[in-house]
């Protein structure tokens, strides 16, 4: 007779990612930072495009608060780095993304 054994995996429920973690000029701190932001509006914007493909009949209202959020967002950095790069500094930059599973 053969017996066989079940083991049971725990599920993860939270993980974190450290994205960013270093010192850098302004110039390096502006590429990182408006990559990051590029893509999540971006992200946005095909995420709005995809609700309205195959449907010409679509008026296309849909909330772009995000996206704006996200382009003021960049402007602001914008500011900041040339702030910081006329002062001559570089900067420190820390972001861990924690993802969390919920139900």
């Amino acid at each position: 007779m053969e017996t066989f054994s079940i083991t049971t995996k725990e599920i993860i429920t939270d993980q974190e990612i450290k994205l960013i973690d270093g010192c850098f000029t302004p110039a390096e701190a502006s590429d990182i930072i408006n990559s990051i932001l590029d893509v999540k509006i971006n992200f946005h914007k095909i995420q709005r495009l995809s609700k309205t493909e195959g449907n010409a009949n679509d008026i296309c209202e849909y909330d772009n608060s995000r996206i704006l959020e996200l382009i003021d967002a960049k402007h602001d950095a914008k500011s900041y780095f040339n702030d910081a790069r006329l002062k001559g500094k570089k900067l420190k930059i820390e972001s861990i993304v924690t993802i969390r599973v919920e139900d």
